[in-house]
């Protein structure tokens, strides 16, 4: 029998329930739609190119620890980082509090002393890719190292893995950091040959590709690190939320855990003590012996933890991720589907290792290479010759209420504060090549949602918006 307190707190979750489903059913899932969504009114209502999925076990969960109060990171979170890295298949999740903190907490594990001369250290080149979202660079800077920008294929948005020879300097180069672009895995096999050979560090951003298999082989299990984010338009969400994966070396989860945690020595998580059974026996640095392990600090760290409420939440997200990643599928090839007639204005995107599309699938290079993705959006570019730009089609999307983005930074070398470092300081970062690539996406791409809140009428609107919109455009210019 329920003592009359857990009478009281699943009443309340019970009620919980019950509000979520009355309030937030613009929320659920598209697929599989219900009489408790109100049907999509297109012009009236807008299409997102990507929000929060739920339904009411999000809500009755993230009550159930309210109602606890713990608040700070405990059982919820334990049992969420224990399911990531059981989907995934890694040795352990590290939550933290963004995909950012978590690209800046897997690079600073890197600079560690404990890697001994493995450690990046300070001037050290760390390769990246030069279109993308700036939180996968921005922690190589902050950690005063140096950035090697190499080209994007416009056609896959990942890197041109050719170039990836040119960007090594010897004695230099020690790491590679890039992100798997809107769900479509980069070349891991050359990518990982690469760094085999040279003996240096690959870190995984898998924050957009949760879900995406290169080879049969979950991203973000092929590097040291990997790292995720759980913001809204990402796979699932914790509202906020991010993770670093350590795919084998254990002493990696503790430099992340460290840095993650005030730089601290003691690995205790908050509320336990003396789990090395000698608290008080240590004696690191110039402290006198017996110092409070709790009060050692072996890092420059942060605090960079969620909550337990937002684990709680994710663990249910977890829970729908397959369908999330069917649905993601089945959006675009809908969209592929539906703007195929449309290929003479645009240039659709491809997976890696694909060389064309059809409407029976897609057609695969001779590499016996296949990539799986899950995918963040629908990307499409512009072709130079349409009788309208970019720039023209996203405000026309803009006004008939469509969510649409640019692939985030677009070539981050011409973002100012990357124009400003350079001005600064010249040797804070290398380029090879000329990034056309990158400057191609940044003129001519944009993408779509294709998140699992979208229903068939809103793909339906996408579609016939966007070809009406391209017929009238040539109309005009004949």
């Amino acid at each position: 029998m329920p003592t009359e307190l857990e009478d009281l707190k699943n009443r309340i979750i019970a009620l919980s329930r019950e509000y979520s489903q009355r309030a937030h059913s613009a929320n659920l899932p598209g697929y599989g739609a219900t009489a408790a969504r109100r049907p999509f009114v297109a012009g009236r209502d807008p299409v997102p190119y990507a929000g929060r999925v739920f339904t009411d076990d999000e809500v009755a969960a993230a009550i159930g620890s309210t109602l606890d109060f713990w608040l700070t990171l405990g059982k919820e979170g334990d049992k969420f980082e224990a399911e990531l890295a059981k989907y995934l298949g890694v040795k352990r999740s590290i939550l933290c509090n963004s995909g950012s903190s978590a690209n800046l907490l897997a690079v600073s594990a890197l600079t560690s002393p404990r890697l001994g001369g493995r450690r990046l250290r300070r001037g050290d080149e760390v390769i990246t890719v030069a279109a993308g979202f700036p939180t996968t660079v921005a922690p190589l800077v902050q950690n005063a190292l140096v950035p090697v920008f190499i080209d994007n294929d416009p056609r896959t948005l990942n890197a041109r893995v050719e170039q990836l020879e040119e960007a090594f300097n010897p004695g230099r180069t020690k790491a590679v950091v890039m992100a798997h672009t809107l769900g479509n895995p980069f070349d891991l096999s050359a990518v990982t040959a690469f760094c085999e050979r040279h003996g240096l560090w690959l870190v995984e951003d898998n924050c957009d590709a949760l879900g995406c298999r290169y080879d049969g082989r979950p991203t973000g299990t092929f590097g040291d690190l990997s790292t995720q984010s759980f913001y809204p338009p990402h796979h699932i969400t914790l509202g906020e939320g991010g993770a670093v994966n350590v795919v084998k070396d254990m002493l990696l989860k503790t430099l992340v855990e460290s840095f993650r945690d005030w730089g601290r020595d003691c690995w205790c998580a908050s509320g336990v003590d003396n789990t090395c059974g000698k608290r008080f026996g240590w004696q690191l640095g110039e402290l006198p012996k017996g110092y409070d392990h709790k009060f050692i600090y072996s890092h420059f760290g942060y605090n960079l933890k969620p909550l337990d409420i937002q684990a709680a939440i994710g663990l249910e997200q977890l829970r729908k991720l397959p369908d999330f990643i069917r649905a993601r599928s089945e959006n675009w090839e809908y969209l592929r589907r539906g703007l195929a007639p449309l290929g003479e204005f645009f240039e659709f995107m491809l997976p890696t290792h694909a060389t064309g599309w059809t409407p029976e699938g897609f057609v695969w290079d001779g590499s016996g290479h296949r990539t799986d993705c899950s995918w963040f959006g629908f990307m499409l570019r512009v072709r130079p010759g349409a009788p309208f730009t970019k720039f023209d089609f996203a405000r026309h999307l803009d006004d008939k209420k469509i969510g649409n983005r640019m692939l985030f930074g677009g070539n981050l070398v011409r973002q100012p504060v990357l124009v400003q470092l350079r001005q600064d300081h010249p040797e804070s970062f290398r380029v090879v090549s000329n990034l056309a690539g990158a400057d191609t996406i940044m003129r001519e791409a944009l993408f779509l949602g294709t998140y699992p809140g979208l229903t068939p009428a809103m793909l339906d609107y996408i579609i016939e918006t966007i070809t009406a919109f391209a017929r009238k455009t040539v109309a005009a210019a004949a």
